[in-house]
């Protein structure tokens, strides 16, 4: 579990460390206004469906499916062909109607914005096609507990999109929009360069080739179950992503930047979610496969525990140091060029709210997997159901009176539904069987230290103690 934990965390922190030196940029060349909510917005449909096939519905569904499989090349070679089909048909629809989905997403533009934004989310959506072979290809090397290439291929796309950044320097904002979207598709490309290759170093490629061959020579795969798991895990996989595109939808009546600054905070929030969360969750989910396909029922319980544990103590403390930390945060990270230090502020206070549920939306991950382990994708669908009501009710009653703020604390409280709802349906008696009162009590202890110390700390360097 360690091993695959700490490959994922350090592709994780590369690929995010270059994140934010894009997101510097982004916010040197492009401010907190109309062109970044331009971009944010395109980018927003294509990185969707990479959160929902990469982190989520695919590789949820399709790793147990292709861990119970007799036939396992026959069985990736069909997935492949038939969501090959689904993604080119997909693209072609949003290309013809690419005013209506941006409209969709960002209801509140105008329509001269809508006209602005078109081209750009025509661009941006090409990504989906890489990543979804991408995705395909990172559920066979996880099969195979080879994560390194996965966890650092992300920050491929970055590193293009850093490049298309410097390269927009001094331009006006619509061409500098116009190289970010080129630079998303180029890191695509480079990410399922990077996959093809692991897929031979590791063997793989070969299982893929002679199930393609198979399939030509008239054999049959055994899918049945794969798609009826994939479909239902879309919604039960989805809760943080449609609740973005809900905070987007909202976002988009209030004042000029506040899509920008729920991006930019999120960005920070995504950092411990993903180094902490999604590493751990991708590094045992295989494990855990392999345990439930046993009926090994205790060696799985364990498993969940350590994570638990593992998670509670790190998510804990990086809650504790963003919410205290978030104005000098923001500050260090984004105050320069055109993001002012008004903007500086605003996006610290919605950083504020995201923090707060940071706990809940990161242990919320270790039971959704045991969920999709035991093949329950419709149960957590309907989790996902609730959840998406439950953030909009939260998002209408709260985005007028506290704006952006109101949208991102909207998140956070729908993220202590999402965790309840996994527990409850993980098991009173399963719960209780991984819960130690030491353990609890330590990392609440350590928690609380770390909430003094930055207390000191901030009282010394700004003169109050």
């Amino acid at each position: 579990m360690l091993r695959g934990f700490f490959t994922n965390s350090a592709g994780t922190l590369v690929s995010r460390v270059l994140g934010f030196v894009r997101d510097l940029l982004t916010a040197s060349v492009l401010g907190a206004g109309i062109y970044s909510d331009l971009f944010f917005v395109a980018f927003k449909l294509p990185n969707l469906f990479r959160r929902l096939f990469g982190e989520g519905a695919f590789t949820q569904a399709f790793l147990p499916s292709f861990t119970a499989a007799r036939k396992k090349g026959i069985f990736a070679a069909a997935v492949l062909i038939k969501f090959s089909i689904f993604i080119a048909l997909l693209t072609a629809l949003v290309l013809l109607a690419a005013p209506v989905f941006t409209k969709v997403l960002a209801y509140g533009f105008s329509a001269e914005q809508i006209d602005l934004a078109v081209p750009y989310v025509r661009i941006n959506f090409f990504y989906l096609t890489f990543i979804f072979v991408v995705t395909l290809f990172a559920s066979l090397l996880q099969y195979r507990d080879h994560f390194a290439t996965t966890a650092f291929s992300t920050a491929l796309l970055n590193l293009a999109m850093i490049a298309a950044l410097l390269l927009a320097r001094g331009k006006d904002g619509a061409t500098a929009v116009l190289y970010l979207s080129f630079g998303v598709v180029a890191g695509g490309l480079l990410q399922l360069a990077v996959h093809v290759y692991a897929l031979k170093f590791t063997g793989m490629l070969r299982i893929l080739a002679g199930g393609f061959a198979r399939l030509a020579r008239g054999d049959k795969a055994q899918t049945q179950g794969f798609y009826k798991n994939f479909f239902a895990g879309v919604l039960g996989a989805s809760a943080l992503q449609l609740s973005s595109f809900i905070d987007t939808f909202f976002a988009s009546f209030l004042a000029s930047g506040s899509i920008s600054y729920l991006y930019y905070a999120n960005r920070i929030f995504q950092l411990p979610l993903a180094l902490f969360a999604i590493a751990l969750s991708t590094a045992i989910f295989p494990r855990m496969s392999k345990f439930v396909k046993a009926h090994d029922d205790a060696q799985a319980l364990a498993l969940v525990g350590r994570g638990f544990y593992f998670l509670l103590a790190l998510l804990g403390l990086s809650a504790i140091g963003g919410v205290m930390l978030r104005n000098e945060i923001t500050q260090l990270l984004f105050e320069r060029g055109e993001f002012t230090r008004q903007n500086s502020i605003e996006c610290a206070a919605v950083l504020g709210a995201y923090m707060v549920g940071l706990v809940p939306f990161g242990l919320s991950r270790i039971f959704s997997h045991w969920l999709y382990a035991n093949m329950k994708q419709k149960l957590s669908a309907k989790i996902s159901i609730w959840c998406v009501f439950i953030n909009v009710a939260l998002c209408a009653l709260f985005f007028k009176p506290f704006g952006a703020v109101g949208l991102a604390f909207a998140s956070t409280i729908t993220g202590a539904f999402l965790l309840g709802f996994n527990l409850y349906f993980f098991g009173f008696n399963n719960f209780l069987a991984i819960i130690r009162a030491k353990k609890i009590i330590a990392i609440a202890a350590l928690c609380a230290g770390e909430a003094a110390i930055l207390y000191i700390l901030k009282g010394l360097y700004y003169g109050n103690l």
